[in-house]
């Protein structure tokens, strides 16, 4: 019930360095899928990009409509003091809790409306129908019509259902499955009442690897066949562009500073947490000396998964990370444990200070645009640093006051 609040002067700058993140992001996506340049010019190692995982070479080549890879690209802050931001990590394939956002602000709206006639508080109910005018500017060449924009989901077994049920519906737009979709000719179809209607817009909330069965995995029931043909002759566009996943990899997040200069000849707004790559022999060492001191994560990690705090943890577990490191060195990270910011937060014990980060969703087509505010996440437990849900985290409303 305690909302997170900033003011106009520090939300003006976040939101500055948030936007210049995501064109770096985005340019970085548009390069390494062409000529790599900054590969060429020696700032990332070429390993790190064409070994990585989540690289799609069946896209090397291709640009999607309007140059976009990542059209919604969420970006977890941590606040350190008063005027101290730190980005922990970038996501840009699909990132998910913005229902959430909007569903905090409805709530404290109908619990505490006082409290929003007496301040000035930035208002974040716009953000569905940017995210559909976003995707409607993407739409590929051969739409010469409105375009038809559709939500991609697994199914109800998601854990993320929720959200994708929640945004068509605020929306306006189909919610379908792999199974309601089909291909003929050089357009995605998608199948109604009143007959086969065309999709120009697919907001895919599947993985990669799930897309297509004829391009990626073969056994997939949850894609679509053959729209990775579509998508690469120009009749369909899917956001997040399959690979985009490359450039929130957290081996990458380490280069993304670099992404800023290189490619927009600026300085970083908002600065990266310290990171240590375990692949570097120096670097390595320093880690497994400090090993109850830092926070490890895997390069491939999410939702809090795959991780260790080495501070909170048993000399059991730190032992174990220490195997796992001298085994595949390559798969990890490692951080200071940052003294993150808190918040007023109703427990059971009742009102105490938990750790906070702030998760701001930036979207990207024809201009960047974010809703003043983001999704607030909170770390129940007392002492704990991960706020992830799947981790026992909470959520509450974000409120950005207007100047």
């Amino acid at each position: 019930m305690f909302p997170r609040v900033f003011s106009a002067a520090e939300w003006a700058r976040l939101e500055k360095g948030i936007k210049q993140r995501a064109r770096a992001l985005n340019a970085f996506l548009a390069d390494v899928y062409a000529r790599g340049e900054i590969v060429r010019a020696g700032r990332i190692p070429a390993h790190l990009v064409y070994g990585n995982d989540a690289y799609e070479k069946a896209i090397a080549g291709f640009r999607p409509p309007r140059g976009v890879y990542s059209h919604i690209v969420g970006i977890d802050i941590v606040r350190t003091g008063a005027n101290d931001f730190f980005v922990l990590e970038d996501n840009c394939r699909t990132p998910s809790g913005v229902s959430y956002m909007l569903e905090n602000r409805e709530i404290m709206m109908r619990m505490f409306p006082d409290l929003f006639h007496g301040n000035r508080i930035a208002p974040v109910e716009s953000y569905p129908r940017l995210l559909k005018r976003t995707l409607a500017s993407v739409a590929p060449e051969k739409c010469n019509r409105e375009p038809t924009v559709v939500i991609l989901t697994p199914g109800h077994y998601n854990s993320a259902y929720y959200e994708h049920s929640f945004l068509a519906d605020v929306m306006g737009v189909e919610l379908v499955e792999g199974q309601d979709l089909f291909v003929e000719g050089d357009r995605v179809w998608m199948r109604t009442t009143e007959g086969p209607r065309r999709v120009d817009v697919i907001y895919r909330r599947i993985d990669d690897a799930f897309l297509d069965p004829l391009c990626f995995r073969p056994d997939s029931m949850l894609g679509i066949p053959g729209l990775m043909n579509v998508y690469r002759s120009g009749g369909v566009t899917i956001a997040s562009a399959p690979g985009a996943g490359v450039a929130d990899d957290k081996a990458i997040y380490v280069y993304v500073p670099e992404m800023v200069r290189f490619y927009l000849g600026e300085e970083p707004i908002l600065k990266n947490v310290p990171t240590y790559q375990c692949a570097k022999p120096d670097e390595r060492k320093y880690v497994l000396e400090h090993l109850a001191e830092l926070v490890v994560k895997e390069v491939h990690g999410s939702g809090g998964y795959g991780m260790l705090v080495g501070p909170k943890a048993t000399a059991a577990e730190v032992e174990l990370f220490r195997a796992k490191i001298l085994d595949a060195p390559e798969g990890y990270i490692a951080q200071p444990t940052l003294a993150l910011s808190t918040c007023p937060s109703f427990v059971a014990e009742g009102v105490a200070p938990r750790h906070v980060d702030l998760r701001p969703y930036c979207l990207v087509g024809e201009t960047i645009e974010l809703v003043p505010g983001g999704l607030t996440r909170v770390a129940l437990r007392e002492g704990s640093l991960v706020v992830n849900s799947s981790q026992g985290g909470g959520v509450k409303d974000t409120w950005v006051l207007a100047e």
